[in-house]
């Protein structure tokens, strides 16, 4: 199995910065796409960002321009710089992993457990 470790949530005030950061380990053979997800009491989880192997990324309509989606793939981790933030940033945020966790190049989706991130007005 894929166990992915999220940290880098907290409060801040609205303008600031956070930097959202999620190692996975595990029995992992290859990893494909890796993202951030949040979510808020409410409503459904949303994609916030979301990197591929070749780094190629996507970004809501609401994290462009201020979120940065970045990967280390010998770490096999992802982050989430997030600058400029806003009070409707937040919300638990989670990491997704598509990965091979058998070796069969079947690929599976895993979560985190979600970071809690609020911003302040």
């Amino acid at each position: 199995q894929v166990q992915l470790e999220e940290s880098g949530g907290g409060s801040v005030q609205a303008g600031g910065s956070l930097k959202l950061s999620c190692g996975a380990s595990g029995r992992i053979f290859g990893i494909k796409n890796m993202g951030w997800y949040r979510h808020t009491p409410g409503k459904q989880r949303e994609l916030v960002a979301q990197i591929t192997t070749g780094r190629r990324t996507n970004y809501a309509d609401s994290a462009r321009g201020r979120f940065t989606i970045s990967r280390d793939n010998d770490k096999i981790a992802v982050y989430l710089q997030m600058s400029d933030l806003k009070p409707e940033d937040t919300a638990v945020y989670y990491c997704k992993v598509t990965a091979d966790s058998f070796g069969l190049g079947v690929y599976g989706d895993y979560w985190g457990q979600g970071t809690q991130v609020t911003v302040s007005s």
